[in-house]
């Protein structure tokens, strides 16, 4: 129940909403005090998996600004079974027969989403990708080019322009084939046409290594104590001038701090889960050698235990 003014009553009084009728009615006098309202919360408590054919949801989707129709566009599904098979086929025939501004689109979004959903991504990033796409082509200049790396430049832009960042090789690992060389070429194309549309430089945020601490720990299994002590070794090593790739610096840290603990992981399992080649973590942490002491927490590891460390 809620409060609401009543008019017959002259004073504030709850009042009871029936939803059937859409009807507001005071509980004290029984006046209506608004009628045939419209109920704007869900229809129907579904679970996809449990309803089977039988689903009773009779609205679509949301609406999506980014296509002409909205997405509102009504679908002519095939006939289930033999009745008004002559009928739904002649229409769906004819519903063909009319050309979709948006079919290419539409096709985009779902390579889009999918390839979100394998990454794991939110839908703010994949709806931002959606938006980049959707400038690129308009300007109707991606004609003849590759249209699984122009998808994953795009969420790849997204991702940086979130501050969710992810390696070339972690989109290209769900990209339909696209190499990382034809991802860069299609990010650099991309990037290029939105300053041209814009005209001013594309803002895509900077990588730190820090960024894929987290995912790339995770990907090897670390505790939560040797975690917690390469996202401090990370955020001290920015401190210094180390002419490294953020993705490469993270790549050696992982490694310095499994050498340290119990749970020492091989220089090529660190690579699988990075994706950062095996003589790039050995260079890398060459560079970081010398500053091991001024970067590694006191708390994880002492004097004694950081000359031990194999030198490179």
């Amino acid at each position: 129940m809620a409060d609401s003014f009543c008019s017959d009553c002259k004073k504030h009084t709850e009042v009871v909403s029936d939803h059937s009728a859409g009807d507001t009615v005071c509980s004290e006098c029984g006046l209506v005090l608004e009628s045939h309202s419209i109920d704007e919360t869900s229809e129907w408590r579904t679970f996809a998996n449990e309803s089977g054919d039988n689903d009773p949801v009779r609205v679509g989707g949301p609406t999506n600004p980014l296509l002409a129709d909205g997405g509102l566009s009504t679908v002519i599904a095939k006939p289930n079974g033999s009745s008004g098979d002559f009928l739904s086929s002649s229409l769906g025939r004819w519903q063909n027969r009319g050309s979709n501004p948006d079919r290419g689109l539409i096709l985009a979004f779902k390579t889009i989403a999918t390839m979100s959903d394998r990454l794991g991504l939110v839908a703010t990033i994949k709806d931002r990708a959606n938006e980049i796409y959707k400038k690129v082509e308009d300007q109707k200049s991606s004609r003849g080019r590759n249209q699984d790396a122009l998808l994953a430049a795009c969420l790849y832009i997204a991702c940086r322009q979130e501050d969710k960042p992810r390696t070339v090789k972690e989109i290209c690992s769900v990209a339909n084939g696209a190499t990382k060389k034809e991802i860069g070429r299609a990010k650099e194309y991309i990037v290029k046409q939105l300053g041209l549309e814009t005209g001013q430089s594309v803002e895509m945020g900077t990588i730190h290594a820090g960024d894929f601490m987290r995912r790339f720990c995770s990907n090897l299994g670390m505790n939560n104590q040797a975690v917690k002590a390469a996202q401090e070794a990370v955020q001290k090593s920015e401190e210094f001038d180390i002419r490294r790739s953020p993705i490469s610096i993270a790549a050696a840290v992982i490694y310095i701090i499994t050498q340290l603990s119990d749970d020492k992981k091989p220089l090529r399992d660190i690579s699988n889960a990075t994706g950062v080649a095996e003589g790039t973590i050995r260079n890398s942490y060459k560079d970081l050698y010398p500053r091991v002491s001024k970067i590694i927490p006191g708390w994880y590891a002492k004097e004694e235990d950081l000359k031990n460390l194999s030198s490179p």
